[in-house]
């Protein structure tokens, strides 16, 4: 697939870096961003999955480098999602659903992205707990699998469960949840890999320009950010991906 045959393909490119910035921002790698543009923009689903992924990786290390050096990342909590997490996301990857069916699961992952977007769910608890070892192992487990499955890093998920459970604070479930997409997409990647699905080369120019967003967004993440603004905006984007996804 030839990215300059498609319509508009310069907004697309305009959006991308803003869709890795405001994701990087809050520790996320930006999958289900990018997943919505490139829906929005009727790209293969074949190729999404896998772009979605690397691109995952680039952003998400930026934003956990950034967090980290900050000291917010909390090695015992990332372990107790991530052990289970990855051997379950390397089997999502392998698992190849119809395209169809494919595009509803994400439509329905968007509405959880745009509710946290909009700050519905996922504020910080005034009493932090220790998660109980068996309950992160379940709750990785399950978004390891479906991480792989649909071509995201799983933070969007996380990052609430984190919060809403009382586990960790803002900046701590960010680092965490950066550290627990860039795995998750690394092992996603995998199982994709090891059913012969292949990364176009324009992808790599996508990465590029992500990681314009990306180094911005880490770094005005890590320290006091908030853009109600952009969010919103995002939020919209998202919402009408939702539409596209469910309708066509």
């Amino acid at each position: 697939m030839n990215l300059f045959q498609i319509d508009g393909i310069g907004w697309f490119l305009a959006l991308l870096p803003i869709v890795a910035f405001m994701y990087a921002a809050v520790g996320h790698g930006g999958a289900s961003g990018y997943l919505a543009l490139m829906a929005l923009w009727s790209f293969p689903v074949a190729m999404m999955k896998p772009t979605a992924l690397v691109l995952n990786l680039f952003v998400a290390a930026i934003s956990f480098f950034a967090y980290a050096r900050k000291g917010h990342f909390n090695s015992k909590l990332f372990l107790a999602f991530a052990l289970a997490s990855v051997p379950m996301a390397f089997l999502g990857g392998m698992i190849e659903i119809d395209a169809s069916v494919y595009k509803k699961i994400l439509a329905v992952l968007l509405v959880f992205a745009v509710l946290k977007m909009l700050g519905v769910f996922g504020k910080e608890s005034g009493r932090i707990k220790d998660v109980p070892f068996w309950q992160g192992m379940l709750a990785g487990a399950a978004i390891g699998l479906f991480s792989g499955m649909i071509g995201i890093g799983g933070g969007i998920i996380l990052s609430p469960v984190i919060l809403i459970m009382g586990w960790g604070r803002m900046k701590e479930a960010a680092a965490v949840s950066a550290a627990f997409i860039w795995v998750n997409s690394a092992a996603g990647l995998a199982g994709h890999f090891s059913r012969g699905i292949t990364i176009e080369p324009q992808a790599y120019m996508l990465i590029a320009i992500a990681l314009i967003g990306g180094l911005l967004g880490g770094y005005f993440g890590s320290i006091r950010f908030d853009n109600l603004v952009l969010k919103r905006m995002l939020a919209f984007v998202l919402i009408i991906a939702c539409a596209k996804l469910f309708f066509t």
